[in-house]
């Protein structure tokens, strides 16, 4: 239970913590996005900050995290204290005996230190879902998650009741091998199903309100109203991921967020691409209905200066009741994401070499 909740640092008002997506911008690499990932956990872990997430996404070329366990591997051999995980790992497209075993294996490496976050959506297209699931799983959706949730926790657990088809089967690493010990289990979602379902099972719950703003407080509402205590928690917590880039300038700020919100603009419009430079995203010609779009995206990115995004983050977990801020700063390049995430410990106080509270 410990390990779930997060203990704010410095005079920030709750935990915060790092949801990264390993963005790779146009004349980049995937190995230079991958390595500032590392530079950016090792960073979160020496300022406090709470947890580090990565996400997974396919077939999208301006994001280099497809693989969520892969990347926690490897940042857990450059980590030592700070709790890492998925935000998220998209269940239905894995076998759950696949996922105990992956998540098993990181807890191994960081005993104590693993989030296993769920989510329901492909964090994909439908053909490259097909691609994932094969023909045989693609008429799974939101019915069948409850039921593939309940077998990954049963093979997390190593708890399945006699007479059941797979009492017999563990996922290794895992409890059989002792001593009993599991990555937690959280549920993300961008409405209400998972909300629901967090509550009623006593999880705690991960909110992307990075690109569902208007669903986050009745989603953390029916999250609350519905909770029920558990082995897990005993009170509801739940964490909203925040898009939030600070700069020195506040100019520069909106110039780098721009960059983003048209790479948002292009992967709605089926044009998925790398994230493009501040110069050719200052140079694009927007139309009416793009210039819509971008401005209500860039409504719920919180960016300028440190106590600009300060007073922006403050003031959401007012309105949210958050109990805790995931960051995600979506800019070209990597040097500018890992000068936000040490500008906005600096805006908060956060104690160099604080260290992650895993």
């Amino acid at each position: 239970m410990n390990a779930i909740r997060g203990t704010a640092s410095g005079s920030a008002p709750v935990p915060l913590s790092v949801l990264d997506l390993a963005t790779v911008g146009s004349g980049h690499t995937a190995t230079e996005a991958l390595r500032t990932s590392v530079d950016i956990a090792k960073l979160a872990e020496s300022r406090g900050f709470y947890r580090y997430w990565v996400a997974e996404h396919h077939s999208m070329p301006g994001v280099a995290s497809s693989s969520p366990a892969v990347i926690l591997a490897h940042l857990a051999a450059h980590t030592e204290r700070i709790r890492l995980g998925s935000g998220g790992v998209m269940l239905p497209n894995h076998a759950p005996l696949v996922i105990a075993e992956q998540f098993g294996t990181l807890e191994a490496f960081a005993p104590g230190r693993i989030d296993l976050g769920l989510g329901r959506a492909p964090g994909t297209d439908g053909g490259t879902a097909a691609a994932l699931r094969r023909s045989d799983r693609l008429r799974e959706g939101a019915d069948d998650f409850p039921q593939q949730l309940a077998e990954l926790t049963r093979f997390l657990d190593d708890d399945f009741p006699d007479g059941h088809p797979y009492s017999r089967i563990h996922a290794v690493p895992g409890p059989v091998q002792g001593p009993k010990g599991r990555p937690s289990v959280w549920l993300l979602g961008s409405s209400g199903f998972s909300a629901r379902l967090a509550g009623s099972l006593g999880l705690p719950f991960a909110f992307a309100h990075h690109f569902s703003a208007q669903n986050t407080i009745p989603a953390l509402d029916l999250y609350r109203e519905s909770f029920r205590p558990s082995a897990d928690l005993d009170a509801p917590y739940a964490v909203i991921g925040v898009s939030a880039l600070a700069t020195e300038d506040k100019k520069e700020a909106r110039r780098q967020v721009l960059t983003g919100a048209l790479s948002m603009l292009r992967l709605r419009t089926g044009n998925p691409g790398l994230i493009p430079t501040p110069e050719e995203a200052e140079a694009y010609e927007f139309n009416a209905m793009e210039r819509d779009f971008v401005d209500s995206w860039l409504a719920n990115v919180i960016h300028g200066t440190p106590d600009e995004v300060r007073t922006g983050l403050d003031d959401l977990t007012k309105r949210t009741g958050a109990d805790e801020l995931m960051i995600t700063a979506n800019a070209h390049g990597g040097g500018a994401r890992l000068r936000s995430y040490e500008l906005i410990a600096d805006a908060y106080g956060l104690p160099v070499g604080a260290g992650g509270r895993g």
